[in-house]
């Protein structure tokens, strides 16, 4: 998709910006002119990726001079695999990815992000046989169940498979994806393995000791893979689950928001390499990026049902308009005809969604020890190092500067960066009710009864 560029490009970037500043002061204060003007990002079929289309459709890529091509990609692992190689100027990513490239788990390479891209917005599916017997096991109200749905309903039909000899399958997205570890969380929390992970070994399956088996399956490919019976469920973000529900095949029994309020899901990642080569082009997308996540928040998410038809065209999502609405617009649907209030499903930029936490990427990480992908015990002081090369606060600071010099933001609508630490206090609204610091990743393993802590290793 090119960018609408002719005319810019004409005029010269000296004779825009000239423009520009008369028309709103000085706007490029400090940061440079780009050194790459034409770009290409990724993305994966995912309401997520919203904050690179609105960028796109809004222009405020074309503010900064930045000519952009956004492009679907068939999977995770290709798009990092693009990033990594240079196909791809950078793109929507787990936000485990750059930190599990970082750290050489399976890609090695030196992979950073200096904006976060949303808060919550993925869910828990199960197909219809599974919901049927699981909603045995739920409590209810008002002839409705009630929400939160703990692990603890599913558990008695993972033993009636286990029973009869059946595996019980479920889908994930990636294995450094939030997908996997939010829906480890929250099988854990209601006493189901959900397996270990041995690279040391050779085994990455990370099903060792599992009750439910995880695997790998694209996104958009959820729905129908759990049609088919391959898989009994998934976790995966939007628009699929509620395209489940659409279509008849499965019930979506809890949303990411509430295993852990307000996590964080996705990054825009770039290859560290080019992000050195490239710094004012890197700090120009962030500002574009952080102006697309307000405008996607702003007066209580009236711009949500115009972002739903641009995300449902086919270049982008490609879903029915309507599915998308269904979480986009502040509410979700389980049981089809159960839809609730979730103003927070997506979040875009409120409560500080697109600054990049260091406590948000030592999380991960914990994750990745607690699974087994980090197969032996590191100190605290580890993590935060690992975090503070990945998750570059620094540059999300120089363009949130930009943007409040030129008079686009204001200084409140962001981190007082003076004083921020990188740290969210810390958070117990998690489905377990166990409480995360950051500071202390080492003891916060310690407080889980199914995971590994301390110097535990798989056997």
């Amino acid at each position: 998709m090119k960018q609408r560029r002719t005319f810019i490009k004409k005029m010269g970037v000296g004779l825009l910006t000239s423009m520009l500043m008369g028309m709103v002061g000085t706007v490029y204060a400090e940061v440079g002119k780009p050194e790459k003007e034409e770009l290409k990002f990724g993305f994966i079929k995912l309401t997520d990726m919203a904050p690179l289309a609105i960028a796109y459709e809004k222009r405020f890529f074309e503010d900064e001079g930045l000519y952009v091509t956004l492009e679907a990609q068939a999977n995770w692992k290709v798009l990092l695999d693009r990033v990594i190689n240079g196909e791809l100027d950078g793109a929507h990513m787990l936000a485990g990815q750059p930190l599990g490239a970082t750290i050489g788990y399976g890609t090695k390479a030196d992979i950073i992000t200096a904006f976060s891209m949303d808060l919550n917005g993925n869910a828990i599916t199960v197909s219809n046989d599974v919901w049927r017997e699981m909603k045995k096991n739920v409590p209810m109200k008002n002839g409705k169940p009630v929400h939160p749905i703990k692990a603890d309903a599913l558990k008695p039909v993972i033993d009636q498979y286990k029973s009869e000899g059946k595996p019980f399958k479920m889908g994930m997205v990636f294995p450094v994806s939030t997908h996997n570890y939010e829906l480890r969380y929250w099988l854990a929390a209601g006493g189901i393995h959900p397996g270990y992970y041995a690279p040391a070994k050779g085994d990455t399956s990370g099903t060792i000791k599992a009750d439910a088996l995880l695997s790998v399956t694209p996104p958009p490919q959820m729905p129908s893979t759990m049609e088919a019976g391959t898989i009994n469920g998934y976790c995966v973000g939007e628009p699929w689950n509620q395209q489940a529900v659409f279509k008849g095949i499965g019930v979506p029994v809890i949303t990411d928001y509430e295993i852990w309020k307000n996590n964080p899901e996705k990054v825009f990642g770039v290859n560290k390499a080019w992000a050195e080569k490239n710094p004012n082009t890197h700090i120009r997308v962030v500002k574009a990026m952080i102006r697309a996540a307000k405008w996607l928040d702003e007066n209580n998410n009236a711009n949500r049902v115009e972002a739903s038809k641009i995300l449902s065209k086919p270049n982008y999502v490609g879903a029915d308009v309507k599915v998308i609405e269904n979480s986009m617009t502040g509410t979700f649907e389980y049981e089809k005809g159960d839809k609730r209030s979730v103003p927070d499903f997506n979040v875009f930029f409120r409560y500080n969604a697109t600054y990049p936490y260091y406590s948000d990427a030592v999380w991960y990480l914990t994750q990745m020890r607690r699974w087994g992908q980090i197969d032996e015990q590191k100190p605290d002081s580890w993590y935060m190092d690992v975090a503070k090369k990945v998750y570059r606060s620094d540059i999300y600071a120089q363009a949130a500067k930009e943007l409040i010099a030129e008079g686009k933001m204001k200084a409140s609508e962001f981190p007082d960066f003076a004083k921020e630490s990188g740290f969210r206090p810390p958070q117990n609204e998690f489905i377990d009710g166990i409480t995360y610091d950051g500071t202390k990743p080492n003891d916060y393993l310690t407080k889980f009864k199914i995971g590994l802590k301390g110097a535990e290793v798989v056997k």
